[in-house]
């Protein structure tokens, strides 16, 4: 008994070609019908003869007719074409047809698109409409997923809208009640996601940057960790950002614990030191003609170690409110030539002392800025200290004023041992010191840290320029006060809105994906 052939189930992609066949037939056979017989009724109605004339003109108004109705067949069914395509591509079958792009101008203009968008997203969401088994690639990824989260490194992946499409379980991210997916990082002038960023959208092609000491909270706040991150772009890649994080709480820690300490001890030197330097400035005046030279140079020495020893005290209080986002000062219109005379002597002082060469020139011109006077004191002291102690014997010791844009550019440069690229780089931060340095020259550490930050919150901004063995150069700026006048009487003086990024520094994405 013969085996009868079974039939091949219907495919999707079939429809079309035999819906397109029997349309463009029956459109034909209708054409010629319709003709005939409006020609047979012209002839019975003794309108005109079967001439040849007569056969000719039906003909061409035969063709005429299947051209124009076939030219409107094909646009008014092609819809019904896009979606058959759109629905073989989803089903999965085989096929060398191009699915239809919803985001083609005539699918906008004709009101397609969001048909073909739901096609796709149903497809995307139930497996193509159709029950099946994970797949291999599927289960890699959940095997990769799971992998990922048994590590102890955190991982972030942004697409190339900046939208979050991974983050496995060590990454510091939640999801907020709306949805969204925030990335639990202080930002700050050194980490700043979103200006990486723009630059690399901006300038790269493949790239990648490192920030050490990026926290989650401020110091005191309870779970508070510290990360290491290593950011690698590459540009239009699915998986355009990854975010690399080691956390590294444990190592650093102990750091914030250590100032904390400093802090309250500094705190209590405080009373005891401003007498020790009272009783100098009496000791000093009552002592005044009675001493010989040698007395007057131990005096003077007693006089600079006491400063000396009170700006650390401050440094260490003001690195502490700085770390804990409480660096809030009030700015007003001040000269920065009257802001140095308040420790011109204290600096020439210094630099005497130690056998350098100050040089301060400030121009008349130079316009007046917004600053707190006894911050920015502090910045220009630790500054020209750092330059005193850094020369050479013998060395000069230049410090000079001028115009940038809105702002003034203040630069303190000396002709000493300079520094290395490597050193430079770490330069700001806590408690970094150099191995010659700690070798050499006394210090906490946290000087350029809090200068940084006193800067910071001026509005400005500090770079630094050095070539070792030949010197240092450190440049800040600060506004010119008739540049943010009205911004600063609408917040009663207050430098709040220029730490906004420090006190507000958080990274927020769209939605997060887990695959």
């Amino acid at each position: 008994m013969a085996i009868k052939p079974q039939k091949p189930p219907a495919m999707i992609r079939d429809y079309w070609p035999r819906f397109r066949k029997r349309a463009i037939g029956l459109v034909i056979l209708m054409q010629v019908a319709a003709t005939l017989a409006i020609g047979l009724a012209l002839v019975l109605a003794g309108v005109t003869t079967t001439t040849i004339v007569f056969w000719i003109t039906l003909i061409a108004v035969l063709a005429a007719n299947v051209g124009i109705n076939l030219l409107l067949f094909s646009q008014l069914l092609t819809p019904l074409k896009d979606l058959t395509s759109a629905l073989t591509h989803v089903s999965g079958e085989p096929t060398i047809v191009t699915p239809p792009n919803p985001n083609a101008r005539h699918f906008e203009r004709d009101g397609f698109k969001p048909i073909l968008q739901l096609i796709y997203e149903m497809a995307a969401t139930e497996g193509k409409g159709r029950p099946s088994e994970p797949n291999q690639t599927e289960k890699q990824y959940a095997d990769l997923s799971s992998a990922l989260d048994n590590t102890a490194v955190g991982f972030i992946v942004l697409d190339t809208t900046g939208k979050i499409i991974y983050a496995n379980d060590h990454a510091p991210v939640h999801t907020d009640n709306e949805g969204n997916a925030i990335i639990d990082l202080l930002s700050d002038d050194e980490f700043n996601l979103d200006a990486w960023l723009k630059e690399c959208e901006d300038k790269s092609v493949h790239t990648e940057k490192t920030w050490q000491r990026v926290a989650n909270k401020i110091p005191g706040e309870e779970g508070r960790k510290l990360y290491d991150i290593v950011g690698s772009y590459n540009k239009g890649s699915k998986a355009e950002v990854v975010l690399t994080l080691f956390e590294r709480t444990d190592l650093y820690q102990p750091e914030d614990e250590d100032l904390d300490f400093i802090a309250f001890a500094a705190h209590e030197l405080r009373g005891p030191i401003t007498v020790i330097r009272g009783y100098l400035d009496v000791l000093g005046d009552e002592l005044d003609g009675q001493l010989d030279e040698s007395q007057v140079e131990l005096m003077k020495r007693l006089v600079v170690s006491a400063n000396r020893l009170s700006s650390y005290v401050n440094n260490i209080l003001n690195a502490s409110r700085y770390d804990r986002r409480h660096l809030k000062i009030h700015l007003r219109e001040d000269s920065i030539t009257e802001i140095y005379d308040s420790i011109a002597d204290d600096m020439q002082l210094r630099a005497t002392s130690q056998n350098r060469l100050l040089s301060v020139h400030f121009p008349d011109n130079l316009p007046s800025v917004a600053a707190d006077g006894a911050s920015i004191s502090e910045v220009l002291s630790n500054l020209i200290d750092n330059a005193i102690k850094y020369s050479n014997e013998g060395g000069a010791v230049n410090v000079t004023g001028s115009v940038e844009g809105d702002y003034v550019k203040i630069a303190v440069e000396d002709h000493g041992i300079g520094m290395p690229g490597s050193v430079v780089s770490n330069l700001f931060h806590k408690f970094y010191r150099s191995h010659r340095s700690r070798e050499t020259v006394a210090g906490t550490g946290i000087g350029l840290y809090i200068t940084k930050a006193i800067v910071e919150s001026h509005g400005g901004k500090i770079e630094v320029r050095s070539v070792e063995g030949q010197g240092s150069t450190f440049e800040f700026t600060l506004p010119i006060y008739s540049t943010v006048a009205e911004k600063l009487k609408a917040n009663d003086n207050s430098n709040e809105e220029f730490i906004n990024h420090r006190e507000g520094g958080w990274i927020k994405n769209h939605a997060m994906y887990r695959g």
